[in-house]
């Protein structure tokens, strides 16, 4: 059973930083995307990043500038430094994998989703 799984979520203040980790156990391959989406509460989730396991990345307007997808290239692995953070980070932030494909933005295009963690951004 393939399973994500996001840590490092918390608590910080408006202009600290924090790194998530997405971790994969039971797959064996490589994922053609893995990317992080977010949901705060009360709003529909949405794209965040995505990585192409070339590792070419892509980021939402939002964040650009301020986040950091990363993954080690051939592993299932991803991470998200998250810097100059603001109250509007504020939500749960999902890992999700593709197995095939390049669109990236479309949730329902992805095969694995994590069950996420909790950012709070005071200010």
């Amino acid at each position: 059973q393939v399973k994500l799984v996001e840590s490092g979520g918390g608590s910080v203040q408006a202009g600290g930083s924090l790194r998530l980790s997405c971790t994969t156990s039971g797959y064996n391959g490589l994922f053609a995307l893995m990317s992080w989406f977010r949901q705060a509460a009360g709003k529909e989730r949405e794209w965040v990043s995505s990585t192409r396991s070339s590792g070419t990345t892509f980021y939402a307007d939002s964040v650009k500038g301020r986040f950091t997808a990363s993954r080690v290239k051939g592993e299932l692995t991803l991470y998200l430094q998250m810097d100059s953070l603001k109250p509007e980070d504020t939500a749960m932030y999902f890992c999700a994998a593709r197995v095939a494909g390049a669109s990236y933005v479309d949730e329902d295009l992805y095969n694995y989703w994590g069950q996420g963690t909790q950012v709070t951004v005071s200010s």
